[in-house]
C-alpha cells in the first residue's frame, strides 16, 4: 500500500478512494492514500443534479475521486464531495495515483535487489526524491533522463545509486512535453503547395527521431500548426525552432 504523506488530508485536497457502502443519506469511502481512513459523501454532494437514487451515481467497490470539504481528526470525520470534482481534475488525480503506485513498485524492486525493505527504500531514496521533485515518480523520470548524478547530488547512499538508476532507465520514460507553435508559410512559386509540403518534410526529417514526434496541421492558409512532443530539455526547443525558421526563410518564403 502506498505510504501516506500525512495522517489526514487537508481541506480542499483531491483524494482517491473506494466506495465501501451506500446508505440513504450518502456513500462511505475508504481513502486509498490515507491508510484506508473512512470518509463520507453526503447525498447532496453526490451530483450536481437531483439525486433520487445514490446507486445511479456510485456503487460499492467503485474507485472515486472526491474533494475534501471538512475534517475533524478528533472525531474521525472526513466529509467529501463528488460533485465539486470536474472531469479534468478526476483524470489528473487518477494519473497521479497510478504514477504513485508504479513508483512504489519500482522502489520495492530496487530494495529487493540489494536486500533492503520497502520502508528503507522510502527513507533512504524515496523521501529525498519527493522532497527534491515533488513526487517519487517525477524523481525517477529525471533519473531516467539524466542518470545517476541525480541521486549522487541528493546524497543517496552508493548501494542504491546503481540499482535505482538501472530500474529508472528500464521502466520509466524520460519526461516529455507538448510544444505547439503556429507557422506562416507562403510560396509564390508555381508549384508552391508542393514546395511547402517538401519544406515541412525536410524540417521533420531533420529533427524527428525516437525522442521527438512532430505533427503539422493546416489551420487557415497560410497558417499551419506544428505540434511537437519532445524531451523536457530546452535545447530541443531551440533546435526544432531553428530548423523550422531556416526552412521557412531560406527556401520557401519567396
Amino acid at each position: 500500500m502506498v505510504r501516506p504523506k500525512r495522517e489526514y488530508p487537508e481541506k480542499g485536497d483531491l483524494v482517491i478512494g473506494t466506495v465501501t457502502r451506500i446508505a440513504n443519506h450518502g456513500a462511505y469511502v475508504q481513502l486509498d492514500e490515507y491508510d484506508n481512513k473512512e470518509g463520507m459523501i453526503h447525498i447532496s454532494e453526490i451530483a450536481l443534479s437531483w439525486v433520487r437514487n445514490i446507486r445511479n451515481f456510485v456503487r460499492e467497490k467503485q474507485k472515486v475521486v472526491a474533494k475534501v470539504l471538512r475534517i475533524n481528526p478528533q472525531k474521525g470525520f472526513i466529509d467529501l464531495s463528488l460533485r465539486r470534482v470536474n472531469e479534468q481534475q478526476r483524470r489528473q488525480k487518477i494519473q497521479e495515483w497510478k504514477r504513485t503506485q508504479k513508483a512504489e513498485k519500482l522502489l520495492e524492486m530496487a530494495a529487493a535487489k540489494i536486500g533492503k525493505t520497502l520502508d528503507e527504500a522510502y527513507t533512504e531514496v524515496g523521501s529525498k526524491l519527493e522532497e527534491a521533485y515533488g513526487s517519487i515518480y517525477r524523481g525517477l523520470e529525471i533519473i531516467s533522463e539524466k542518470g545517476s548524478k541525480v541521486l549522487e547530488d541528493l546524497g543517496v547512499n552508493k548501494e542504491w545509486i546503481e540499482v535505482v538508476t538501472e530500474i529508472a532507465k528500464t521502466h520509466v520514460e524520460p519526461p516529455k512535453v507538448n510544444v505547439a507553435r503556429t507557422v506562416e508559410m507562403t510560396c509564390w512559386k508555381r508549384a508552391g503547395i508542393e514546395a511547402i509540403k517538401k519544406a515541412f518534410r525536410d524540417a521533420i526529417s531533420a529533427v524527428q527521431n525516437e525522442e521527438i514526434t512532430i505533427n503539422i496541421y493546416t489551420l487557415c492558409l497560410p497558417w499551419r500548426r506544428c505540434n511537437q512532443r519532445c524531451p523536457e530539455r530546452r535545447n530541443y526547443y531551440k533546435y526544432i525552432h531553428s530548423r523550422l525558421t531556416k526552412v521557412s526563410h531560406r527556401n520557401y518564403r519567396r
